[in-house]
């Protein structure tokens, strides 16, 4: 797509809207907003300019100047994702909305909350802990990542089978249209049948369709207990197999994490953890939480006795907050451990029916004996979220990886789809995986989105080069 270059009388307008020094043009300073947790090699592109919108109005504004103009933008978060769905694939502007980060409201007879998309999402529970309330819509980095980024991927997390993800804790959106207009859909409702569900549309978009300037998030009753489990098992089969029988009891796990052990052991390595592993080759760390505790402690013990039953060697029970937050670093660092040991990799977010989990793992294998690779695997089990992880050996040479990366990244997309499942849960299509979604959509629903894209934003100025190709009109 053909984009106009950014003037200097185009810079100084920027200046008059968002302030001097909200407006970045420094190369080390643009760099940093040139790529996300994507690989940097593989995928960053540098903006023209960084700017820093301090006001919805301010971003409108923005908006309107840069499709006139026609000029790309790219509206950004914390730069946490994993799809290259921040990244400025055509240059132009990148909106970054971390100075947006305000709290508008607490509403605590609708149990609702008003915030700047800006805000990190951690804070948010902060914020509402004492009342006994929380936002469950959160993902795993959620001390890092912003809301904005949440609703353009519908973020999910380890807590997704029995809290869901982003999308339900969202009631309504402050929204700045490729035209620059500002629109809020939604509000402090339970139902809403209103006209099209705009809400929903537009969360999972990427900031394709527009910008989040602020949210409406449901708040809910914040468990007071909670129990953890880590069942070792000897095989990663035997612990995969695990997931669907213990959905399939009367019983609500908050999370079931699986990890291989490429996966913990590089994760323990990277924390100097002490945990006895020496016969493990998989775990599944399992949280149970409630408002009762007697009642947490019984729905656990009772998941433990059947790992047991179906073979782990061993159950750790974590009833403590020291003791939980050590089992759970293992899994929150699993990505930044694999890291260490080679920078260049793809982290993959496949996704499949419950019931074919078990069916995933041999795939893996096969895959990794066939290209010469490793695919540590770890993720949200219980859910069907995985988390395969092809890796560079630090000895094969950048040219062979790339060569190599995108044959096994088509072998994995295969073997998912033929297990019915999809190529991203929760990271997002972005750039990263755009070249793969002609195989893998439908022609049908993808002239659905392409539609969609083309009528809210006919100059394609909205975070282009992600999820599909769209093609300029006439």
């Amino acid at each position: 797509m053909n984009y106009n270059p950014l003037t200097s009388e185009l810079l100084e307008t920027l200046r008059q809207i968002v302030g001097e020094r909200n407006v970045v043009l420094d190369e080390a300073m643009r760099e940093t907003y040139s790529h996300d947790e994507t690989s940097k090699d593989e995928y960053a592109h540098m903006p023209d300019v960084v700017i820093f919108p301090q006001s919805t109005d301010a971003v409108a504004r923005v908006v309107r100047l840069a499709n006139e103009a026609h000029i790309p933008i790219t509206p950004r978060g914390a730069g946490s994702g994993l799809s290259g769905g921040a990244i400025p694939v055509y240059g132009g502007i990148v909106l970054s909305l971390e100075k947006m980060n305000k709290v508008r409201e607490i509403d605590y007879d609708n149990l609702t909350m008003t915030v700047e998309a800006g805000i990190v999402t951690n804070e948010i529970n902060s914020l509402i802990k004492e009342k006994g309330l929380f936002y469950a819509g959160y993902p795993m980095s959620l001390e890092t990542c912003t809301l904005g980024g949440n609703i353009a991927e519908n973020a999910g997390g380890g807590k997704a089978i029995k809290y869901g993800v982003t999308s339900r804790y969202i009631l309504g959106l402050e929204f700045v249209t490729p035209r620059g207009e500002i629109v809020w859909l939604g509000g402090k409702l339970a139902k809403d049948v209103t006209g099209y569900d705009l809400v929903h549309l537009i969360i999972g978009s990427e900031g394709t369709l527009g910008i989040v300037t602020a949210a409406i998030i449901r708040l809910i009753a914040l468990p007071t207990a909670k129990t953890d489990l880590l069942a070792l098992f000897k095989t990663p089969e035997a612990a995969i197999s695990c997931v669907p029988k213990i959905l399939a009891k009367d019983l609500t796990p908050t999370s079931i994490e699986f990890m291989d052990r490429q996966s913990f052991a590089a994760s323990c390595t990277y924390l100097n953890e002490g945990l006895s592993y020496a016969e493990c080759g998989a775990m599944l760390l399992i949280e149970m939480d409630g408002r009762d505790a007697s009642t947490v402690e019984r729905e656990a013990e009772a998941v433990g006795d059947l790992c047991t039953e179906l073979g782990a060697i061993e159950v750790y029970v974590a009833d403590n907050r020291t003791t939980q937050d050590r089992l759970w670093a293992i899994r929150r660092n699993i990505a930044e451990a694999l890291k260490v040991y080679s920078p260049v990799q793809s982290l993959e977010d496949i996704v499949v029916p419950p019931a074919s989990i078990p069916l995933v793992l041999p795939e893996l294998d096969r895959i990794s004996r066939k290209f010469g690779i490793a695919i540590p695997c770890y993720g949200h089990a219980g859910d069907g979220n995985l988390h395969a992880t092809l890796v560079k050996d630090p000895s094969m040479s950048f040219e062979a990886w790339q060569k190599v990366e995108p044959e096994a990244l088509l072998a994995l997309y295969d073997a998912t789809s033929h297990l019915g499942g999809k190529i991203s849960g929760e990271h997002g299509i972005g750039l990263k995986r755009k070249s793969y979604m002609y195989r893998f959509m439908s022609p049908v629903e993808q002239m659905l989105i392409k539609s969609i894209k083309q009528a809210w934003d006919p100059n394609l100025i909205m975070n282009p080069g992600k999820m599909l190709d769209f093609e300029t009109q006439e």
